[in-house]
């Protein structure tokens, strides 16, 4: 089957359509929803674009996603729709899994600091990350922006006025409804658990839970855990584990007979095919016909997009994963550009991408860089979904970009008169991508791209001196 990246590189190569004469600049008054990665570099950006920019945040701190905390939610598997929900995914021994030269912004990069408090390392935890965006946050003066434990609870277009009402209530119970021109939402997708369909699951008397709500392997300690999935949380995970369960069981689409039994380097962990069905005695039945009995279903499954406070009447809307109608991910055409989202595409360098699209949205609602018509985003949208349902890719991965996320980058990029990805970060990525399948167990600690480091350094230099000529000329 033709992979994702030739869908998105066939999206990209269709004809760009002549966009109307721009008109005069304008300034808007644009609220962000979310103060994680993605919301502040949009505020960043709308900011330097001249815009008036409110970030609301629910949490009381910046970061988003990279807040580490060790509450879990009260249904472990997230099907409650009225339990008490966490934002942040993080499980306390995570590290990146890109190098830090390659994931943070062009304009900030994410270097190591002098301080012995901070960690060095190319591949850091996520502390070290959550830090990069305070510190970020800090230089750019970020903060005066966000409003603090203020939950968006409504977001509507009141269509007469073309407006956007917003409706948030503060921590302290109070309620404040605003008008703002144009909304940005940046609320990530790693809250809202997905979770495997399994014959038999509501007679199965174990226990299930996702891995939004993995935090520490102290509770598997001795028991037997079967772990659904192969993304880079379900390796992690299934290593944290192994080190204290009785066995665990990694269950994938993607492993086949001749890959699976027992894992290198292990005595107490194996792959499987996916599960066939789970039975009411305990056992997880795997297609190629084994079975173990666990105590424990695991699902590092993914998570669903989820925008319950937003109401368009229906013109944007998620459907099996895929938020659309979307041009380029990002505008919506019966919307645009007053409505947009930022950080939507998965299996990519998020933070360069985050930028080069808020960069987009605020040259675009400033009336520098002109979109087509909404016809003519309607048509390359229906032109994308088709190109992907012609090369059999599941509408559940629209938003999947993996290598061809680079070219989209590059796409962006034009739009905004920025140049294109370094040679480097795109080796540096590619380098990664190769370790990690090659050497999981010591890829981040075990690094031979120094000569793209060297390059990435020379970058930065360059940044930097830009960075303080800007602000010479303020």
């Amino acid at each position: 089957m033709p992979t994702t990246t030739t869908t998105i590189q066939m999206q990209c190569h269709l004809p760009i359509p002549q966009p109307p004469a721009p008109q005069p600049l304008t300034s808007r008054h644009v609220a962000v929803i979310g103060a994680g990665a993605a919301g502040l570099v949009t505020a960043l950006e709308l900011r330097r674009e001249g815009h008036s920019v409110v970030v609301f945040e629910r949490g009381d701190q910046v970061g988003g996603t990279w807040v580490y905390t060790p509450k879990i939610e009260s249904d472990p598997v997230g099907f409650d729709p009225a339990r008490t929900t966490i934002h942040s995914s993080l499980y306390k021994s995570l590290r990146t899994n890109l190098p830090r030269e390659c994931m943070g912004f062009r304009c900030y990069p994410f270097v190591t600091k002098d301080d012995p408090d901070r960690d060095p390392r190319r591949y850091p935890g996520h502390r070290e990350v959550l830090l990069y965006l305070q510190d970020f946050t800090r230089e750019f003066g970020i903060d005066e922006l966000v409003r603090f434990e203020t939950e968006v609870v409504r977001v509507r277009l009141e269509e007469e006025e073309e407006k956007w009402k917003i409706k948030s209530k503060q921590r302290s119970g109070k309620d404040e409804t605003e008008i703002f021109d144009a909304v940005v939402i940046c609320n990530g997708h790693y809250t809202e658990p997905r979770v495997a369909q399994i014959p038999g699951i509501n007679e199965w008397p174990g226990k299930q839970m996702h891995s939004h709500n993995y935090r520490v392997p102290e509770p598997f300690r001795d028991q037997v855990v079967v772990l659904i999935g192969s993304s880079a949380s379900a390796v992690d995970i299934s290593r944290d584990i192994a080190g204290v369960a009785k066995e665990v069981h990694v269950a994938a689409r993607s492993v086949a007979d001749e890959t699976s039994g027992e894992q290198s380097g292990y005595d107490n962990m194996w792959l499987h095919p996916m599960i066939e069905s789970v039975h009411k005695d305990g056992t997880v039945i795997f297609q190629d016909g084994r079975f173990v009995h666990a105590d424990i279903i695991l699902h590092c499954t993914g998570y669903k997009y989820h925008f319950p406070f937003l109401e368009t009447n229906g013109i944007v809307n998620v459907d099996d994963n895929r938020v659309g109608p979307l041009y380029k991910h990002v505008f919506p055409p019966a919307l645009a550009p007053c409505l947009s989202f930022v950080g939507l595409p998965w299996k990519v360098v998020p933070f360069p991408m985050f930028e080069l699209q808020s960069k987009w949205i605020a040259g675009v609602l400033s009336n520098r860089f002109a979109l087509p018509t909404q016809e003519k985003m309607m048509e390359d949208v229906e032109a994308f979904y088709s190109s992907l349902e012609a090369s059999g890719v599941p509408k559940r991965y629209t938003h999947n970009m993996g290598s061809s996320q680079f070219e989209y980058n590059n796409w962006v990029a034009a739009q905004c008169g920025c140049p294109e990805n370094e040679d480097w970060r795109v080796q540096m990525y590619n380098t990664s991508s190769k370790n990690k399948r090659a050497q999981p167990e010591s890829y981040r600690d075990d690094c031979e791209d120094h000569h793209l480091v060297l390059q990435a350094c020379e970058d930065f230099m360059k940044y930097t001196s830009h960075k303080v000529s800007d602000r010479s000329a303020s």
